[in-house]
Order: structure tokens, then C-alpha cells, then sequence
């Protein structure tokens, strides 16, 4: 398990210790395990060959996929395709303004991360071998962050991803649906030794423990990351917050599945 991360913290405010025992009070008076409200809407980008927009609480990600007829070198001639994902945040995502990485002249190694994670998500999903040799980009980008991007670019991504699919298949590109699963990411954690579901930025920058999980429609696990803030958890504390990713999780998937629909009967194989 690799550390979750948050995001930007340059000009972050000193972390604010909670009185041991107190009960940590959530914006818009939420229970422990209840995501926050969700938006999500299908053909965001009119260029797109499939496109996604999420918001997951005052979290905003739009993601868009593209069909591209070229594979990266080491799968030249070998009949397989393949997934790639790219992830990047506006500069006015945050309260403090986010330079653009292109400044840098290279991007940050949480970007590479977050986008690495999406793009093996997607991928342990889909059917490349039968996708032949072309590449499916998903872009993932964050208008506006309060904390999850990295799982509300999965959810939505995945949506992107399955409608460029689909569209693979009405034309006869493909013989079958590659979309193997549906998959959502959440975050869940640790605030004063209680567990909370899906958290937002304050609870997420006093958290003792914060952990990422993308899960496919069947349960099954697809990456779970952890890190301990202040000490080690215990295997108990780990069991009860995947118990609630669990729950994020399959709540997520249903409203995509809900979303795809509307596009295609195809999609109540799903879920």
C-alpha cells in the first residue's frame, strides 16, 4: 500500500488538533458513512469520444477520453491495446493558486502518481487485447478540489472510458464490449480515531489516517492506498474502514450505472 497524498499544501494552515474523544462535526452535518451529494452527467465535452463530469461535494473533475490510432512502442505489432490516463488540476482548483506544471518544465511526482493510478484502474479493467492497436487517453481534470480528486477522477473516468468504448462497438471496431467492470474510487479515513467515508479537504488535512480505494462493480479490489499520519493503525481500524469503502464505493457505481443507461441498455449488464 503506497501513501494516499492530498494535494497542495504550500501555504496550507497549521494542523489543527482535535481534543481526544471529541466527535469530529462534518460539513452539512453528515454521518460518518455518507458521501458527500453527486453529480454526475455523461457527454461534457462535445470532442470528446466519451466524457464524464463529477461533483462529488465542492469537488468538480471533468474527464474525457480520446481514441487514438497508435500504441506506445513495446506494444507495436503485438494486436493489443491500451489505456493511458493524464491528470491535472487549474490553477484556481485550490484557494491558493496552483501554478501551472508546465512552469516547472515537468509535472510533480503526485501528478505522476494520481495519473498512473488511474490509468492501471482502467486498464485492470478492460479487455486490451481486444481493442487491437489503439490507444484510449483519459483526461482527467480538476476545476475545483475539496479533497478525493484522485477518486473522483477514477469515477468519472471510468465513465468517459466506457462511452469511448462503446463507441468502438457501434462501429464495429470491437466485437464485444472490452469494459470488463465499472469502477469507482473513494477515500476514507481516520479523524480522532473514528472512521469517516468520503473526505473533504478539512476533515482530509487532520486526518490520522487517510486511504484510497478503487473497487470494481462486483466488490472486488482494485488498488487500496494507506498512509498513517501520527502512528501505525491497526488491522481492526483497516477491516472498518473498508467496510465503508465498500459502501462509498457500490453507492458510486450505482449512479454510474444509472448515468450510463440513459446512453445504452448495455450497460444494466453492469453493477
Amino acid at each position: 500500500m503506497t501513501g494516499g497524498g492530498r494535494g497542495p499544501k504550500k501555504n496550507a494552515a497549521p494542523r489543527t488538533e482535535i481534543p481526544e474523544g471529541a466527535v469530529f462535526a462534518r460539513a452539512g452535518n453528515r454521518a460518518f458513512d455518507e458521501i458527500r451529494s453527486v453529480f454526475l452527467k455523461t457527454d461534457y465535452f462535445e470532442n470528446a469520444d466519451g466524457s464524464a463530469y463529477i461533483e462529488i461535494g465542492k469537488t468538480k473533475v471533468a474527464a474525457s477520453a480520446t481514441i487514438d490510432e497508435r500504441v506506445p512502442p513495446f506494444l507495436k505489432n503485438s494486436g493489443t491495446g491500451w489505456v493511458t490516463a493524464e491528470y491535472s488540476m487549474i490553477p484556481c482548483a485550490t484557494e491558493t493558486r496552483t501554478p501551472r506544471e508546465r512552469t516547472a518544465g515537468r509535472i510533480s511526482g503526485r501528478t505522476q502518481e494520481i495519473q498512473r493510478l488511474i490509468g492501471r484502474a482502467l486498464r485492470s479493467v478492460t479487455d486490451l487485447s481486444s481493442l487491437g492497436e489503439i490507444t484510449i487517453i483519459v483526461d482527467c481534470d480538476v476545476l475545483q478540489a475539496d479533497g478525493g480528486t484522485r477518486s473522483a477522477s477514477v469515477t468519472a473516468g471510468c465513465v468517459a472510458l466506457a462511452l469511448a468504448l462503446k463507441k468502438l462497438l457501434d462501429h464495429g471496431y470491437v466485437e464485444a464490449m472490452p469494459l470488463k467492470h465499472l469502477i469507482a474510487g473513494v477515500s476514507v479515513g481516520l479523524v480522532n480515531g473514528r472512521e469517516y467515508l468520503d473526505l473533504d479537504y478539512s476533515e482530509d488535512f487532520v486526518a490520522d489516517l487517510d486511504m484510497n480505494v478503487v473497487e470494481a462493480d462486483g466488490g472486488q479490489l482494485i488498488e487500496v492506498q494507506a498512509a498513517a499520519e501520527k502512528s501505525p493503525f491497526s488491522r481492526k481500524d483497516f477491516a472498518g474502514l473498508m467496510k465503508l469503502a465498500d459502501k462509498g464505493a457500490s453507492e458510486l457505481i450505482a449512479i454510474q450505472r444509472e448515468v450510463l443507461m440513459k446512453k445504452s441498455v448495455l450497460f444494466m449488464a453492469y453493477g
